[in-house]
């Protein structure tokens, strides 16, 4: 358990096990954070482990880490928290594991630095269905709004343009249906099945992306060989 800090940025991460890196974005919406992995559909800290060297990590502003604010943020600045922890830790190539708004997180990794990533498990991906926007104003707002006495100079406007950045574009929110189309890295898509994680956000990434495979039943990990799935796929596709 440490802290990595720069330009302002606080990052707290876990490590734990050892080989090949396996960085994990949790789910929690903006409150991203590790302890949000205890509890879940199964921990993938305490599955990996054993076989992989798992970073896990508070997103900035979650949990523990802290962070300046401003109106330009988007998840363009998530990115480049991630790999710069990445270049702290000396990682050059990892997989990357991201549940619920760690999908994004994964592809944004993806999309800046492709080379760096050997594979890549979404758990049940947020995305735009056309329908469900308000409620991720909502989520973001409730998290903003404790946020808001620590950053007294940020105005309305401000948190509204982050939170535009943030939700407004549509599909997986930071990448595009071309950008997933054209992705070659392998990518196990573990399918959601409510209003903040569409099944059909799951299943479009797995019929675009080249290297896709759709697991439409996890939740039930010891019925659904989950645990097993993930580490079989991670295994194959490292280096």
């Amino acid at each position: 358990m440490a802290f990595f800090e720069r330009d302002g940025v606080r990052l707290y991460f876990e490590e734990h096990g050892e080989g090949f890196p396996v960085l994990l974005f949790a789910p929690g919406g903006m409150r991203s954070a590790a302890s949000f992995w205890r509890g879940a559909e199964w921990d993938p800290i305490e599955t990996l482990k054993p076989h992989f060297r798992v970073i896990a990590m508070d997103q900035r502003n979650a949990g523990q880490s802290t962070a300046p604010v401003s109106a330009s943020d988007g998840w363009d600045t998530y990115t480049a928290d991630h790999l710069a922890l990445l270049d702290h830790l000396g990682i050059e190539r990892t997989h990357v594991l991201g549940g619920c708004i760690g999908g994004p997180y994964c592809f944004g990794v993806m999309a800046a630095a492709r080379e760096r990533v050997a594979a890549a498990v979404l758990q049940q991906s947020i995305g735009d269905d056309g329908n469900n926007r308000e409620l991720f104003y909502e989520m973001f707002d409730i998290w903003a709004a404790g946020l808001k006495a620590d950053h007294p100079a940020l105005t309305d406007d401000d948190w509204a343009s982050f939170r535009s950045n943030m939700f407004d574009p549509t599909f997986v929110y930071n990448v595009d249906r071309n950008f997933v189309a054209g992705c070659d890295v392998p990518m196990l898509v573990l399918m959601g099945a409510d209003p903040y994680h569409p099944e059909v956000t799951s299943r479009e990434i797995a019929d675009l992306a080249p290297n896709a495979a759709l697991m439409e039943s996890w939740k039930n990990p010891d019925a659904d060989g989950t645990r097993e799935r993930v580490i079989d796929f991670l295994r194959s596709h490292t280096p």
